[in-house]
């Protein structure tokens, strides 16, 4: 090839490569059908070249801005308030993007491993479970609510898409693959606010904490409360920071309401305690530190009972699963967390992926309309355990979130409770409620010490409060308690 035509086929290059710098670049959560958060500062940001005129316009405010040396820009939209109205954002720079039927309303982003992504198509044979609270209808193929909107985070393609197809309403083909706990959750947050609700998915089958947490963030030596440490969170490995990198940090700075998370099998597998407590923790900082808000709401689900102990590869017992219960509740100390429980929502323990995901979803949901939403009246959890008495040969237990009032889910006497004396050996408790407590105690324990409920993997108890919420699995003799 001669040096004229080189040069020519250069410059040709050089003319491409160019006007595909001058292009604005959207992430693929910026597209066509998304909701913007309400009430909030929205962030809409890309890349162009560097130093290019910005503007951005929506809802009748215009924003400017100039890419900066690397060509990355971000505006800020003032805050919305809530409309059904569908209305386009211009992006202009050297070329100009329109993105159209945008809503306004709450975002939230779910999380997690399986049961958090167990899909829609799975649950069009809802009518054949037998407990509890059933849709009204096969949502599946009748759901119809425009106003829901949906955002699948692909692992593989989230890559910015030239044709901002990302967001789906909650309907039809889009619906059959999106996280059905995620679904239920927008749905039932929808009746109670009236709003639009978005909802983006990340979730990976089977997949451990670690990978959710970027991989800096776990290098460090928890320090429990008598100064004791643990060892190096990263020393666990665990493939940390594979999906932050390809699905978490495409979506930053995204605007939100806030985090749903149901993660937790894998790691339970692997017989943590305190250790995924500290993990969790560290990824609750880290999503509000990755979104500039230590305000964020963080919502997870404690996981269902199941027969670990069954494991043949590593020497689990009946307890394993009650001491990860606590590990998870530990993060309830931190502010603007709940947790719903679930003890009540599989059929049998062989069942690592139970049904009634819808459940699950409505029970995120009243939590979020309690603490986030301030609906005070709406009770969001089950009873949890606040204090023992020991009153002669009895332990007397006062409970936080009774609601209505305790009860129990079947009229027959309370189950799954046992106490134990000073040598820390249980035994089956009588347990009658009194007084809106409940009082335990045991024939064959005289002086009574500890108290322990659900303390086992199999155990689905009948207490609930009258609100039909489960209580929350405890033990009074929490060893982590006062060092987390």
């Amino acid at each position: 090839m001669n040096l004229k035509k080189l040069l020519f086929l250069s410059g040709l290059c050089f003319l491409f490569t160019s006007k595909i710098a001058a292009e604005i670049t959207l992430p693929k959560i910026l597209g066509h059908n998304m909701v913007l958060q309400q009430k909030k500062k929205v962030a809409i940001w890309g890349t162009a070249s560097p130093k290019e005129k910005i503007m951005v316009s929506f809802a009748g405010q215009i924003k400017r801005t100039n890419a900066d040396n690397s060509g990355n820009w971000m505006v800020k939209l003032n805050p919305l308030k809530a409309s059904f109205e569908l209305r386009e954002m211009t992006i202009k720079g050297k070329n100009t993007i329109v993105l159209k039927n945008i809503l306004v309303g709450e975002v939230w982003l779910c999380s997690g491993q399986s049961n958090m992504e167990y899909a829609m198509r799975k649950y069009s044979n809802y009518e054949t479970k037998t407990k509890g609270y059933h849709p009204p209808q096969d949502d599946l193929s009748k759901a119809n609510n425009t106003n829901i909107r949906i955002f699948l985070d692909r692992r593989k393609y989230m890559n910015p898409d030239p044709e901002h197809l990302g967001w789906d309403a909650a309907m039809g083909r889009p619906l059959v693959d999106f996280s059905a706990v995620g679904y239920y959750f927008a749905k039932d947050l929808y009746e109670k606010l009236h709003v639009p609700i978005g909802m983006i998915s990340a979730a990976i089958p089977g997949s451990r904490i670690e990978p959710w947490i970027q991989s800096s963030k776990l290098d460090f030596e928890p320090k429990l409360k008598n100064g004791k440490k643990l060892d190096n969170l990263s020393k666990d490995d665990g493939n940390s920071g594979q999906f932050y990198e390809t699905m978490i940090k495409p979506l930053i700075p995204y605007t939100l309401q806030g985090f749903l998370w149901y993660q937790g099998e894998s790691n339970c597998f692997l017989n943590e305690n305190i250790r995924y407590a500290y993990k969790l923790k560290t990824l609750i900082k880290s999503r509000r530190d990755d979104w500039k808000d230590n305000e964020l709401p963080f919502y997870f689900v404690q996981i269902a009972p199941y027969n670990y102990s069954a494991s043949k590869d590593r020497p689990l017992t009946t307890e394993t699963l009650p001491e990860f219960w606590e590990a998870q509740g530990l993060n309830l100390k931190l502010k603007n967390t709940a947790m719903a429980t679930i003890t009540d929502l599989n059929d049998t323990i062989t069942e690592l992926h139970p049904g009634y995901k819808w459940e699950v979803g409505r029970r995120l949901s009243l939590i979020a309309a309690n603490k986030t939403y301030n609906q005070k009246e709406v009770v969001y959890s089950g009873p949890v355990f606040q204090k023992m008495k020991i009153v002669n040969n009895t332990i007397e237990i006062t409970f936080s979130n009774t609601g209505s009032g305790l009860s129990s889910r079947d009229s027959k006497p309370l189950n799954c409770f046992s106490i134990a004396g000073a040598d820390g050996k249980y035994e089956p408790a009588n347990a009658v409620i009194k007084d809106n407590k409940i009082i335990t105690s045991s024939s064959k324990i005289n002086h009574p010490y500890f108290v322990r409920f659900s303390w086992n993997e199999a155990s689905q108890s009948n207490f609930i409060n009258k609100e039909g919420l489960p209580a929350v699995p405890f033990r009074s003799d929490n060893p982590w308690k006062k060092l987390f």
